[in-house]
């Protein structure tokens, strides 16, 4: 009994010291521009566009990966969670962005521009996942009966987020 209550103190002391990911309090003003932090603590130093994104997502195949730190628009946010987001990449596509070990969440009105901090890679998306997906983001039965073929996607797996508020 004694070593049950010496386990527990040990966990709650652990996850009590556990350094929180999700909002920090206070805004970051860069440039003028006021941003709330989410997931790793991120800095502007050495963001790329979204199309120097873009040109590197064109010589990529599904074993590369990129690494680092993308400014762009805010397409659409999963309308459940907050759980993933896409962002327009130009030319019709998106890149799906979603958060490392789902650690954390963005607010599910988000909106403009967002610097995203992560590792970039392509991947293909299943038939059930794109369902999946379009019922988050609100589609009509039709158009989610409609998705037959599995997809290539931009993929970005983001451990923080600066959102633009």
């Amino acid at each position: 009994m004694k070593n049950n209550i010496t386990i527990m103190l040990i966990l709650i002391c652990f996850t009590a010291c556990k350094q929180s990911t999700r909002l920090s309090q206070t805004p970051l003003i860069i440039d003028s521009v006021e941003y709330q932090n989410f997931g790793a603590n991120l800095n502007t130093q050495s963001v790329m566009s979204v199309s120097d994104l873009a040109s590197a997502y064109s010589t990529m195949t599904t074993l590369d990966t990129v690494y680092g730190k993308v400014k762009g628009e805010i397409k659409e946010v999963c309308s459940k969670k907050g759980c993933w987001m896409t962002l327009d990449m130009g030319a019709g596509n998106n890149i799906m962005v979603r958060f490392k070990d789902y650690g954390f969440f963005i607010p599910l009105n988000a909106e403009g521009s967002v610097i995203v901090s992560g590792k970039a890679f392509i991947s293909e998306t299943s038939v059930d996942d794109l369902k999946h997906y379009a019922e988050d983001s609100g589609d009509t039965e039709e158009i989610i009966e409609a998705i037959t073929i599995p997809e290539k996607t931009y993929s970005f797996e983001a451990d923080g987020v600066l959102l633009a508020i």
